[in-house]
């Protein structure tokens, strides 16, 4: 319970609405952001394969023109790769626990 506490925090925090419309800068800066967590999370061989669909569908979206749409979905890969980010620091060291002895 404890470690899915902050992966609903996040996602609840990613899906709040928006008081206006979105545009390219809004876009690109959402972007970054969720690449370079994404990129922080495959650096640590823990990359969840919904950040990585999450982040396709922000480019297409994005590409597409639905600025609304892209940053949304960024922002959701972004908390998606903290959160996975989040799992491999916290597991690191708890799977001793868990080792038969």
């Amino acid at each position: 319970m404890k470690r899915s506490l902050p992966l609903a925090m996040l996602l609840a925090l990613s899906s709040a609405p928006m008081a206006r419309a979105a545009d390219e800068a809004d876009y690109k800066a959402a972007y970054a952001a969720a690449e370079a967590a994404s990129k922080e999370a495959a650096g640590m061989r823990n990359q969840w394969t919904t950040t990585v669909s999450t982040l396709a569908a922000a480019k297409k979206a994005g590409d597409g023109g639905d600025f609304d749409r892209a940053v949304a979905a960024a922002k959701e890969a972004e908390a998606l790769a903290k959160a996975s980010v989040f799992q491999a620091t916290s597991e690191k060291e708890a799977w001793k626990a868990m080792e038969i002895r």
